[in-house]
């Protein structure tokens, strides 16, 4: 594992967030380290790939009422350590999206696997985040005319039914139709589509659905 990654601590007992410390930088892992929820939340923290390594039990709030705190404003995945871990609590944590729940005493294996999968899980969400960031921003740089094209494009409307139903000339579709899949740094009509699911345009009629109505 690289050093473009972080791993924050949060455990009210001082002896156990120097072990985590100092296990996590044996293999190269930056950590920071707080003693309670409160510190976590009000400190600056780097925005790379990470892990939250959580106690249950924290002297001003606990850790599932933290979880739920920063739910709504982006965290890494949650690892929670306890030393009196229970079913309720657990299922809790797990419902609530959290990655791993270990109880102490843990191994040095079980809990660096858990952080392993966590900063991993980071990283992608993070892909996944950056890529449709980058595909909102290209949709947005559409016109309005390339907006309309757009979903009866992807809707397998041929060009004339699509210059037909916006009233515009089949050659003034065919513009507008390359410029989107332009713009969208789309590779192919296959391309587009996958585009248009994951930014969630709704598709008008089909041609399919015409010709069924049809027939």
């Amino acid at each position: 594992m690289d050093e473009d990654c972080i791993v924050f601590v949060v455990d009210d007992d001082a002896r156990i967030r120097e072990a985590l410390v100092e296990l996590l930088a044996s293999y190269g892992i930056p950590a920071m380290a707080f003693g309670s929820g409160g510190d976590y939340i009000h400190a600056d923290k780097p925005d790379m790939p990470a892990c939250l390594l959580l106690d249950v039990e924290l002297p001003d709030i606990s850790g599932l009422d933290l979880q739920g705190r920063i739910a709504e404003h982006g965290h890494p995945p949650i690892v929670f350590i306890t030393g009196h871990g229970d079913i309720p609590s657990s299922v809790r944590a797990i419902k609530n999206g959290a990655l791993d729940f270990l109880t102490k005493p843990f191994s040095d294996a079980d809990v660096m696997n858990a952080i392993r999968s966590a900063i991993f899980q980071d990283r992608t969400d993070r892909t996944i985040r950056s890529e449709m960031s980058l595909l909102k921003q290209r949709y947005l740089d559409l016109t309005p005319r390339e907006r309309d094209v757009l979903p009866l494009v992807v809707s397998g409307l041929l060009n004339k039914q699509a210059a037909a139903q916006l009233g515009i000339s089949e050659v003034t579709l065919q513009i507008h139709r390359r410029n989107v899949m332009q713009k969208m740094a789309a590779t192919s009509l296959a391309d587009l589509v996958r585009i248009a699911q994951r930014l969630e345009i709704p598709l008008t009629s089909s041609r399919r659905a015409e010709e069924s109505d049809r027939a």
